[in-house]
């Protein structure tokens, strides 16, 4: 073991060098502490880390019993919008309230960090009228007096905190290792002889295979929740659909009959009508100066770039009852590459599916819903 440690420092593997230095750190801790006050040290470290564990026993199932009631109450307070174009704090708020309300994994994260941080502190407080102890920010200082078998004695429980924080280190690296197992970063940390045999020792039993099979899951239903809250921005900001817009779309819908007609009618009108604004992409590409527009300056001035396009198409289809998003991703630029682009997808309730539609390319060919629609378009979120 030691000489592959050592072969990995010769070969300056910075995980390696990381992990040792954090052990010989805590080790000239305890060295210069001496025995009596790296052993308190040590009874600190052990009893934060049982409080801690307390904290989360507690919270945990408490978390999981207020999580769904506060999800019905925040639905009822969030389900009504003003109507009347919102301040921009209304706008955060509204937002917020419907995010949390909506997506269980975010409001499950924000109600845990409350209730640990409070059980955490209650816990704390109990300990220091009950046992006296005092939590340190720094932890004991130096003993000038101690001896040299004092010292001795306090290097050694400095190895054991060290190995400890070592391996809290090791867990980090491991979740990042397990949720991007092809990543460079991840396949240098796996280099690491220390990094792995403290993984294969102590952090693959203890989690078995909850990590590497189930956090990639988590982590992908957490970027749901993220495009989702994206999603309920846009919802709350275009909220209020302005009278000009909804009697514009009602005439281009008229007489169809079903979804796909209202739907493509309404890409014929908006990839015809609103021209390319060209300057505002100058203006952002040469001087980082980004023009926010919202859907209704995109009609009153018949210009716009790729997410106003789409932003006016989905106003325009909800004020006809038409289920509607708004897609960010990158499209084909017609040179061997791919930039920055937005686009949209409407259900049509009679086929039961989403479709693809871009009325910013309407006028250079039938964007609506074509064959190999997804070889031109790479879509990496939807709201």
């Amino acid at each position: 073991m030691m000489t592959e440690w050592l072969n990995s420092l010769k070969e300056g593997n910075g995980i390696t060098v990381l992990l040792l230095l954090v052990i010989l750190f805590s080790i000239f801790q305890g060295w210069n502490r001496g025995a009596s006050r790296s052993a308190g040290k040590l009874v600190h470290f052990v009893g934060d880390a049982l409080l801690r564990l307390i904290a989360l026993a507690i919270s945990v199932p408490f978390t999981l019993w207020l999580s769904p009631k506060a999800g019905d109450w925040l639905t009822k307070l969030g389900s009504s919008l003003p109507d009347r174009e919102l301040k921009l704090w209304e706008q955060m708020y509204y937002t917020a309230v419907r995010s949390i309300a909506d997506f269980p994994l975010l409001r499950f994260a924000l109600l845990f960090i409350i209730g640990y941080g409070l059980v955490g502190f209650m816990l704390r407080l109990l300990a220091a009228m009950t046992l006296g102890s005092r939590i340190s920010l720094f932890g004991p200082g130096r003993d000038s007096s101690a001896s040299l078998l004092s010292r001795l004695a306090g290097a050694g429980i400095g190895g054991v905190i060290g190995a400890a924080r070592s391996i809290i280190l090791i867990a980090i690296l491991f979740i990042w290792v397990s949720l991007n197992p092809d990543n460079g970063f991840s396949r240098y940390v796996e280099a690491s002889p220390v990094y792995k045999q403290g993984a294969q020792a102590v952090i693959e039993p203890l989690s078995g295979t909850i990590v590497r099979e189930r956090l990639p899951v988590f982590t992908q239903s957490v970027q749901e929740e993220l495009n989702g809250i994206i999603q309920r921005k846009y919802e709350v900001i275009d909220h209020q659909i302005p009278e000009g817009i909804e009697q514009t779309a009602s005439h281009i819908v008229e007489g169809a009959e079903t979804d796909e007609e209202k739907a493509r009618r309404l890409y014929d009108w908006v990839g015809t009508r609103i021209a390319y604004d060209h300057e505002k992409v100058r203006l952002y590409e040469e001087h980082r100066i980004w023009k926010e527009q919202t859907p209704e300056d995109t009609y009153n001035t018949r210009l716009g770039v790729c997410i106003d396009y789409a932003r006016l198409y989905a106003m325009m289809a909800r004020s006809q009852d038409l289920d509607v998003r708004v897609v960010t991703g990158r499209g084909y630029n017609g040179q061997g590459g791919y930039g920055p682009h937005a686009w949209n997808e409407v259900y049509l309730s009679e086929e039961g599916r989403w479709v693809p539609l871009d009325p910013t390319w309407a006028q250079s060919g039938d964007w609506f819903n074509p064959p190999r629609f997804n070889e031109t378009h790479i879509k990496e979120q939807v709201f």
